[in-house]
């Protein structure tokens, strides 16, 4: 890139040092050191000025916001996986392209799904703050802070893409009978090599199920697949955890249904409306029905420095006049 003019490229939150000094190197690079969300008037402004912007999940880049971009706007080289925050269709029609981070989040998600998978039936949080409350611990006795076994369970996943691949690899490894449902169904060698059944029917799958995994993207068809009708569906003795998105679910819904005994708990990385917290959600948590993380599933320094260096080559494949790697393109409709 000598000799040329290096890109504006405007970053709307911290990225690790390594990734920052990188995009420095290479680019125009307008970092944001304080690691503050950008409000609306300096997303704008920012859209105004920039030949690439680099947003996250934390940023809606909405069709009104779209429409005000400058003429230099040309690349939105999305820092994540998801492009649920982005309109991707009136970013083409304006002739901008959008690209994100695909395969790097895949392992370190998978591993806090498990973590989760474990933590809600076996009362991990519940146990942890047992040390650090105001009581003081008694010692073990035979028939206190009693979980339930994971191992035997049927675990169904909804959403058996990367990552619900990944979360069955998992779960096989600890005793549990994998279940799916997806769009379409998976090769037959990974279907033989998890010993997977497949549900074409969601609803079947979800009354059959001791635990479900939410691992879909969040799009206009998965708002709200796992609706108050369908939740109602589960066993009582049943959990979910999710580390996809807060929308795929009914959260008021959900939440009724802990209350009222209906099902057993959940354990959620994700939100409706995060980063506000459903008040009802944080008195279940507190009396050990749910456990709660703040969407720290895919908060890997390794993670984060791999979704960085994607970044980056999209960002110099597109300036170099080639075809980004991780292009995405509209939904049909």
């Amino acid at each position: 890139m000598a000799g040329k003019k290096k890109p504006l490229v405007v970053i709307t939150r911290k990225l690790p040092d390594p990734v920052e000094t990188r995009m420095r190197e290479l680019f125009d690079a307008r970092l944001n050191v304080e690691d503050r969300p950008m409000t609306q008037p300096e997303l704008v402004a920012a859209v105004k000025e920039a030949d690439v912007l680099v947003p996250t999940v934390t940023d809606q880049i909405d069709a009104a916001l779209i429409a005000q971009a400058g003429d230099n706007l040309k690349l939105i080289a999305n820092f994540g996986n998801g492009v649920d925050k982005i309109d991707v269709t009136a970013a083409a029609k304006k002739g901008i392209t959008v690209t994100n981070t695909p395969n790097v989040l895949t392992e370190d998600t998978a591993d806090m799904t498990m973590a989760l998978m474990l933590a809600v039936p076996r009362r991990l949080a519940e146990g942890a703050n047992v040390l650090t409350g105001d009581k003081k611990w008694a010692g073990w006795s035979p028939t206190w802070m009693l979980g339930r076994r994971i191992w035997g369970k049927r675990l169904g996943i909804v959403g058996m893409g990367r990552i619900g691949t990944a979360v069955a690899r998992r779960a096989k490894a600890f005793g549990l009978s994998i279940h799916y449902h997806n769009r379409h169904r998976v090769l037959p060698a990974v279907e033989d090599g998890l010993e997977a059944t497949y549900w074409e029917s969601l609803d079947q799958m979800l009354a059959r199920m001791d635990i479900i995994s939410v691992n879909c993207p969040s799009t206009p068809a998965t708002f709200h697949l796992l609706s108050a009708r369908r939740l109602a569906l589960l066993q009582p003795t049943a959990y979910i955890v999710n580390t996809a998105r807060g929308d795929i679910i009914d959260e008021d819904a959900l939440v009724k249904l802990i209350q009222d005994g209906k099902l057993a708990g959940a354990g959620l990385d994700v939100y409706e409306h995060e980063p506000a917290l459903n008040g009802k959600l944080l008195k279940l948590a507190a009396k050990g029905k749910v456990v709660l993380l703040p969407h720290m599933g895919s908060a890997t320094l390794e993670g984060r420095i791999d979704m960085g260096e994607k970044v980056i080559i999209n960002i110099r494949a597109f300036v170099d006049g080639h075809r980004p790697p991780d292009r995405v393109l509209p939904l049909r409709t």
